[in-house]
């Protein structure tokens, strides 16, 4: 049994960890303040200024997704996101300083209003001052901005964790949304679509909660409880992408020779590599944050790691290994290449000594295309002794056959280098490895192993910049 007041104190320590969020809980009313930025503001904020800004005109930017915000119990009328995203848009038009918005959303509004003003200046103001002035023209826009908001997914992940012990538990679940709009220019004059953006954003919701529920004497139940809810507001969500697709548009225009900015053709080009780098490395993201690149075929990896011997004596005693690989792609899947290696087999004073390995694997990746891949791999070797141990016996054979299996996992750190992490079984053909013959099974060994990777592809050197950089300078 633990004793209550350890219990206590591990319960103490999961409710002030879960109730981290309540030191700072609204317990009174608050005063209105300027609304928050969304992390893509900063994005509009530190562009260029621009050399020549552009009217542009915005009747409507709705949701187009029809959704209504989904309840536990009953229904409701109330729309799953925004119905203001109009209003988004032309904020995130001006802030960016690249556009001068134009009223189109309300237009009878305006209409009626200088229908008002311009009789008011007939019937009343012409008899005073007949040299007033008429009412000026309305602007006219050269560029439409048309879209919408397209898809709201709910639930496209939704997990959590928990455990209790003795009464004490805790908990936590998430559940992550995803909201997609597209933004397109459409010129004014010929009709022509110039440019179409797309803009995803996640929307995530989380709840942490922990709880104690314990006798503590004869009939004294206690029991405590506490937790905290977090949704990231969908409103926001919605200003973070359609300020994301608004500096998407103003980088393609850039790019495009629609408009430029003040700061030359330099400063420009920087912007436009900076962004398709972005959109190349954000294209290699699935839909669940998993990294996808197209690797190279051939592989060079150099390896540390220890050894465990499993042979006929009791003792065993970890030793070291240090290994050199090559791995030549037949598909994506399937690679095979020979590896060397020298490491120590120790058994304590009963045994040990040095050895060469050579090998030869066959490599299965099981996720090809993934940032971070586990890896299966098995062959066939040869093991040959290379120390000097004078207390061995000198009747045993100097090399032995064996056969190899593994599993491993590996990351990538960039697109030419990588690590991985492996552990690999290594049996023998004879029970003579460790100078002992005894029982029925043949001697083993097991492999751990820590390497470095270098990716290449034979006769491919231009490496230097990125494929969408390079079209883009082209």
């Amino acid at each position: 049994m633990i004793p209550t007041k350890r219990l206590g104190a591990l319960a103490a320590v999961f409710l002030l960890y879960s109730c981290g969020a309540f030191f700072n809980q609204p317990l009174d009313r608050t005063a209105a303040r300027v609304g928050e930025a969304s992390r893509s503001t900063s994005l509009l904020k530190q562009l260029p200024p621009a050399q020549e800004p552009v009217e542009v005109a915005v009747y409507n930017f709705s949701d187009q997704t029809g959704q209504y915000k989904a309840i536990e119990n009953g229904s409701t009328f109330s729309t799953a996101v925004t119905q203001g995203a109009t209003t988004i848009l032309i904020k995130a038009l001006e802030d960016s300083g690249y556009f001068i918005p134009i009223e189109r959303e309300n237009l009878s509004n305006l209409s009626t209003e200088r229908n008002i003003i311009r009789n008011t200046k007939q019937e009343y103001i012409k008899n005073l001052n007949p040299n007033e002035p008429p009412l000026p023209p309305l602007l006219y826009a050269g560029l439409l901005l048309e879209g919408g908001i397209v898809s709201y997914d709910t639930n496209i992940i939704t997990g959590g964790v928990g455990a209790r012990y003795f009464g004490v538990g805790a908990s936590s679940r998430y559940r992550q949304d995803r909201i997609t709009i597209y933004l397109r220019a459409v010129s004014t004059s010929n009709g022509e679509i110039l440019k179409t953006v797309y803009v995803s954003k996640t929307i995530l919701s989380q709840a942490l909660d922990a709880n104690y529920f314990r006798f503590v004497k004869f009939q004294r139940l206690l029991e405590a409880e506490t937790g905290i809810t977090q949704n990231e507001p969908v409103q926001l969500a919605v200003q973070d992408a359609i300020e994301k697709a608004v500096y998407d548009l103003v980088v393609e225009g850039i790019q495009k020779g629609y408009w430029a900015s003040n700061q030359g053709r330099d400063i420009d080009q920087q912007l436009v590599n900076r962004y398709f780098k972005e959109k190349e490395e954000v294209q290699s993201i699935e839909l669940y944050n998993r990294i996808m690149r197209k690797k190279p075929a051939n592989m060079i990896s150099a390896v540390g790691g220890v050894t465990l011997m499993n042979g006929d004596y009791a003792k065993k005693n970890p030793g070291y290994m240090m290994r050199f690989e090559y791995q030549a792609g037949l598909n994506k899947y399937l690679s095979f290449g020979p590896s060397f290696s020298f490491l120590e087999l120790n058994n304590g004073e009963q045994f040990y000594n040095q050895f060469l390995q050579l090998d030869v694997n066959g490599r299965f990746n099981v996720l090809p295309d993934d940032n971070f891949s586990p890896y299966l791999y098995g062959g066939g070797g040869l093991v040959l002794e290379a120390g000097t141990n004078k207390d061995l016996e000198t009747s045993f054979p100097s090399n032995f056959y064996k056969v190899q299996y593994g599993a491993g996992i590996q990351w990538d750190l960039s697109e030419n280098w990588g690590m991985n992490l492996f552990a690999e079984h290594n049996y023998m053909f004879t029970d003579e490895l460790d100078h002992q013959v005894q029982g029925k099974r043949d001697d083993a060994y097991f492999n751990f192993g820590l390497g470095l990777n270098y990716y290449f592809d034979l006769g491919n050197k231009n490496k230097s910049k990125s494929k969408a950089v390079q079209q883009n300078e082209n």
